[in-house]
């Protein structure tokens, strides 16, 4: 192959859109946990619209997880946008710790490969329901919160360092 010819993979990577530039998460941190929870519901935002994007670019046609919908719909929600926001393996979950270990609190949320959405209840992880709309399983996560509103964590430097440092 001569160095000017440009392989598919190449020239996929050239045609993806620009990454888009995410809120500086460590000063939203140092703002305190309001800020952070803030950050985060617009970092996932913004990584999510880059990541179905590149998909169309890399997959046209092929599935992809319905988070953008679902990410609109529980942030339109006063008593889940103070929580913080966090997906793992496309699934969307709401902690009122702000660094990991999170504290999951309500359910969680996974997009189905056929538009729906499965909902979970956090302890243990029963599966509550599927539905059609982002918005009943964003109504069926506010359901499996407390009546009292979480008080939002953000662990203060010494007790996060002192998690991180293995004494063998």
């Amino acid at each position: 192959m001569d160095a000017n010819d440009e392989s598919p993979v190449r020239h996929q990577r050239q045609d993806l859109p620009p990454r888009p530039v995410l809120p500086d998460m460590a000063a939203a941190r140092r703002r305190g946990p309001a800020a952070a929870v803030e950050a985060q519901w617009e970092s996932l935002r913004l990584v999510w619209e880059w990541r179905q994007a590149a998909h169309r670019i890399r997959r046209p046609g092929g599935p992809f997880p319905v988070l953008l919908p679902l990410l609109e719909a529980a942030g339109a929600q006063p008593r889940l946008r103070r929580l913080y926001p966090f997906t793992s393996h496309s699934i969307l979950r709401f902690s009122s710790s702000t660094t990991f270990p999170w504290t999951v609190r309500g359910g969680s949320v996974e997009p189905l490969h056929d538009g729906r959405f499965r909902v979970r209840r956090g302890e243990p992880h029963a599966v509550i329901g599927e539905v059609d709309s982002p918005e009943d399983a964003v109504a069926l996560v506010l359901e499996l919160l407390p009546d009292a509103d979480p008080v939002i964590t953000a662990p203060d430097t010494v007790s996060r360092n002192r998690t991180r440092t293995c004494d063998t």
